[in-house]
C-alpha cells in the first residue's frame, strides 16, 4: 500500500479548524435547497442499502455525523471514523443529544484500522473529492467492506468540472478554498473492479450546479427545472454529484 499522504494536505487541515466544524452542517445543508439536498441524500443512501436494522455499517469520513445518525436511527450498529477531532466533536454532541448510539473513531480513509470485510456495508460520503489519494481509499473501502461500498463524487461531464478548475487555480495562488477533483464513471468504476467490486447503481442529483439553485433558493424552481432537464436527459449525460453503491463480485 501506498505511504501516508501529508499531513499538511487541505483535507486535513481545512476540517481540523473547530470553526469549520461548527459551519459545516449549515453551510452544506442550510436553507431550502440544502435541506433538498440533505433530504435527497438520505433517501438515495437508504435505498441502496435497504434493510438497516442490525447491519454493522462503518461510515468513512463521518464528518459531524449525518450520514452515521441516519443509519444507527434505522437500526444499524455504527462505526463512524473521521481524521478531524473537530468533526468528530460536533458528531458526538449530536447523538448525544439525540440518544443515538454510534461508535465515533478518529481513522484515516487512507489506512482503516479494521480486520478485512468487517463491515456488511462502507459508506464514504464527500470523501473521495477531497482526499490526497483517491484510489488507494477505495481500495480500504472495498477491504472493509464484506458486501456493499457507497461512495458519491462529483462528474467531470458536469459543470462541477468548472468549479473544480476555479478552485484549483484559486489555492495554487494562496486562496484559502478547497480544491476538488471531479471524476469519470469510468475511472470509478475500474477502481471498485480493481478490488473485486462492481457497480450495480448510481443516482444523479442535479444538472445545474448546486449553487446555482441555492443562490435562487426556491425548491419549486429547482424542481421543475431539474425534472425537465431529467425528461430531455441532460441528467444522465450531465448530472452531479453521483452516488452510486458497488457490490462486492461472487468470486471475491
Amino acid at each position: 500500500m501506498s505511504g501516508a499522504p501529508s499531513p499538511d494536505h487541505y483535507s486535513y487541515t481545512h476540517y481540523a479548524d473547530p470553526s469549520t466544524a461548527r459551519s459545516f452542517d449549515a453551510r452544506r445543508f442550510g436553507g431550502p435547497i440544502g435541506e433538498l439536498v440533505a433530504g435527497t441524500q438520505a433517501k438515495v443512501l437508504t435505498n441502496f442499502i435497504g434493510r438497516l436494522h442490525g447491519r454493522d455499517i462503518l461510515d468513512v469520513g463521518t464528518g459531524t455525523g449525518r450520514a452515521a445518525l441516519l443509519l444507527a436511527r434505522g437500526g444499524a450498529k455504527v462505526t463512524a471514523v473521521d481524521a478531524s477531532d473537530a468533526m468528530l466533536a460536533i458528531a458526538r454532541e449530536r447523538a448525544a443529544a439525540e440518544g443515538v448510539s454510534v461508535n465515533f473513531q478518529v481513522g484515516d480513509a487512507h489506512a482503516l484500522d479494521f480486520a478485512d470485510r468487517s463491515f456488511d456495508v462502507v459508506v464514504s460520503l464527500r470523501v473521495l473529492m477531497h482526499t490526497p489519494k483517491w484510489r488507494q481509499c477505495v481500495a480500504e473501502l472495498c477491504r472493509v467492506a464484506d458486501r456493499l461500498v457507497i461512495v458519491d463524487y462529483p462528474s467531470a461531464t458536469s459543470a462541477a468540472l468548472l468549479e473544480s478548475l476555479f478552485r484549483r487555480g484559486a489555492h495554487r495562488v494562496g486562496m484559502r478554498t478547497e480544491p476538488y477533483r471531479v471524476f469519470t464513471d469510468r475511472a470509478v468504476a475500474d477502481a471498485f473492479a480493481r478490488s473485486g467490486f462492481r457497480v450495480r447503481s448510481a443516482h444523479r442529483q442535479f444538472v445545474l450546479p448546486i449553487a446555482v439553485h441555492k443562490a435562487i433558493g426556491s425548491p419549486r424552481f429547482t424542481a421543475g427545472v431539474e425534472d425537465f432537464l431529467h425528461r430531455a436527459g441532460a441528467l444522465k449525460l450531465f448530472g452531479s454529484p453521483v452516488s452510486i453503491v458497488a457490490e462486492r463480485c461472487a468470486s471475491s
